[in-house]
């Protein structure tokens, strides 16, 4: 009976096939190329697109603003200062200035007023570029450099006890061997980066003067130029041009909503995803291909990045919508150029204070409240007081400045916007702490050497710590609070 059994299971099996031997796996995807997206031609709603559009805004907005800053340079002549102000120069080098920033400056929130800026943007697509590194002695310094998310690649500065010499960046598919007379070699993630050195100096008149040889040689050039010795450039000579229009006052618009899903296409192929992003160029890919050929689509998408402009962009300008509370109403973000796939912290600097070094080389922490959760503003008086010993834990320097409500320095009769290691004329209490004044008027002739001038409307104040110690970087020390005098 068993037997008979089998042979008819036999059968069935013979005539049906065996299920069980011809059951396949379904290959799992080993890439992000594997994984299948949106096939082309799928009907996609207005709402759809609106919907992956606000989250295309949030995510280039960044992108699109560090684009469309080195366009604005690309037609240079020659390294030189916008507006008699702002450093500028074509692709592949940088200009310096000679003291700090002035205050017409607008092409750039949150300048500071500690150091000599520099500034350039690099296609490392069409060549490798030197740059040379002066010997600053004890001079605090760090040079920014960052691809096109705005993310540090390369380490360079005082902290990180860079050798006198010259430093190459090369593109992503560059392909070569280190230069003879080049200390190192930096590989760029992006073909498009951009250099912000900084060179710390004192506000006394020697210091200005002693700072100008080690600047002339901070230069950024093609390698076809490299010589192998340090070259120079009187950076005092170099030429104006025209400042940008401002439309209106603040910073210069980079980021126009109207524009900015024409502009984005380009910028995504230029900047490849980061792993794991693969997806999210997917599916966008995918609506600006439905969009490019569809006016009503296309037309949702602009609605899109108007209202997400409005709605979600304008907040982060905010300094209390950006970063993490560090205590007594101060926030900050402890990623800075290492923002990897936090889209929010990346937008939110780029839109309140675009260009933030890595964090172990400088801490932002800001406010826009006093101790009473009030807007600070400059029908008010404020002080800051450090207890002794409790001074910003830094190993290269810090400072404490103001900012007016477009987070510009505001003009004022002593021409001073910060106070800190720089300033050499601080008036200490009697028990060691340090008191700093930030109100309109002033509070009187012998605490001024203490006191930024505050100007009428709203304002806030922003803590920088360069080569901060570990009690910076883990929490252990938070600032003061921001009290309203009566």
């Amino acid at each position: 009976m068993l037997k008979r059994a089998r042979i008819t299971v036999s059968i069935v099996l013979a005539i049906m096939g065996n299920p069980i031997a011809e059951a396949q796996q379904v290959v799992a995807p080993r890439t992000a190329s594997d994984v299948p997206g949106t096939p082309a031609g799928t009907v996609m709603t207005k709402e759809y697109v609106a919907a992956v559009g606000r989250i295309a805004y949030i995510w280039g907005w960044p992108l699109v603003n560090n684009f469309n800053r080195s366009l604005a340079m690309k037609d240079l002549p020659e390294p030189g200062k916008v507006g008699g102000v702002a450093p500028a120069a074509p692709p592949n080098h940088i200009s310096m200035l000679t003291d700090y920033i002035d205050a017409a400056e607008n092409i750039v929130t949150c300048p500071n007023q500690d150091t000599v800026y520099g500034a350039g943007f690099m296609r490392l697509d069409v060549t490798p570029v030197v740059v040379q590194v002066p010997d600053f002695g004890d001079r605090f310094y760090t040079y920014q450099i960052t691809d096109g998310r705005t993310d540090s690649f390369a380490s360079i500065g005082k902290q990180y006890h860079t050798r006198p010499g010259f430093y190459l960046l090369v593109g992503p598919h560059w392909k070569g061997n280190k230069p003879a007379g080049i200390n190192a070699v930096y590989r760029s993630p992006t073909d498009i980066a951009a250099v912000l050195p900084r060179i710390f100096q004192d506000d006394t008149p020697e210091d200005k003067a002693a700072i100008q040889p080690s600047l002339n040689q901070v230069m950024v050039y093609p390698l076809s130029q490299f010589t192998g010795r340090m070259q120079t450039t009187k950076w005092k000579d170099t030429p104006s041009f025209p400042a940008a229009d401002t439309a209106g006052g603040g910073e210069v618009k980079w980021v126009v909503p109207e524009k900015f899903f024409d502009e984005l296409p380009g910028v995504m192929k230029m900047i490849p995803p980061l792993p794991g992003e693969e997806a999210l160029y997917g599916m966008i890919n995918s609506v600006l291909t439905a969009a490019s050929n569809d006016p009503e689509l296309k037309a949702s998408l602009t609605q899109a990045a108007i209202a997400t402009e409005a709605e979600v962009i304008a907040p982060f300008f905010e300094f209390h919508n950006n970063g993490r509370p560090v205590g007594r109403g101060w926030t900050s973000p402890p990623n800075g150029a290492r923002w990897g796939t936090d889209y929010l912290s990346r937008t939110a600097s780029a839109k309140s204070n675009m260009y933030d070094n890595a964090p172990e080389e400088t801490r932002y922490i800001y406010t826009d409240f006093d101790s009473g959760g009030q807007r600070l503003s400059g029908a008010n008086r404020y002080t800051v007081t450090f207890p002794k010993g409790q001074l910003p834990p830094v190993n290269g320097f810090w400072s404490l400045t103001l900012y007016n409500k477009a987070h510009l320095f505001e003009p004022n009769r002593l021409n001073r916007f910060s106070l800190g290691t720089k300033s050499k004329t601080l008036k200490y209490n009697q028990d060691g702490s340090l008191t700093l004044y930030f109100q309109n008027d002033s509070p009187g002739a012998d605490l001024e050497t203490n006191w930024v001038p505050a100007p009428k409307d709203v304002f806030s104040l922003y803590i920088r710590a360069y080569w901060p110690k570990a009690a910076i970087l883990d929490g252990s020390w938070s600032p003061p609070p921001v009290k309203r005098e009566e």
